[in-house]
């Protein structure tokens, strides 16, 4: 069986497009991995960088920098002064969380989920974070 001028075409195109599909897809994947594995880990690194930015950018001065710093400095401040007051509506909101867990779980689940809590709780000991969906 041969294949008309118009068939080759179509396939070739069909080859073609699906190159350029693969292409987009490919590159958009891998630009998102990119930009997140560049990412400031904590958040003295992502001051860091914040800063050299502004500096760069808007061109500020020494003074300027300093004042910056300062103003950085009063609402890490102020930030963590209202992180711990609200402290203890955090905790009272996941304790009724995880006692409403534990009430559909069955006894060796539950087991299990108090050990998955304290793992979390030691990893956020060693991080200082918390873990997700707390």
């Amino acid at each position: 069986m041969k294949l008309s001028r118009g068939a080759i075409a179509l396939y070739v195109g069909l080859v073609f497009a699906s190159g350029v599909v693969l292409g987009v897809f490919g590159d958009r994947l891998y630009s998102a991995s990119t930009v997140n594995a560049n990412r400031p880990r904590n958040p003295e690194e992502f001051r860091k960088k914040m800063v050299a930015e502004y500096q760069q950018r808007l061109k500020l001065t020494d003074q300027q920098v300093a004042t910056l710093n300062s103003v950085m400095d009063e609402t890490r401040a102020r930030v963590e002064e209202a992180r711990q007051k609200m402290r203890p509506t955090y905790d009272k909101i996941h304790q009724e969380q995880s006692e409403k867990f534990r009430a559909f779980l069955s006894p060796d689940q539950q087991r299990e989920y108090d050990r998955m809590l304290q793992e979390r709780k030691e990893r956020q000991k060693q991080t200082g974070r918390p873990g997700p969906g707390i």
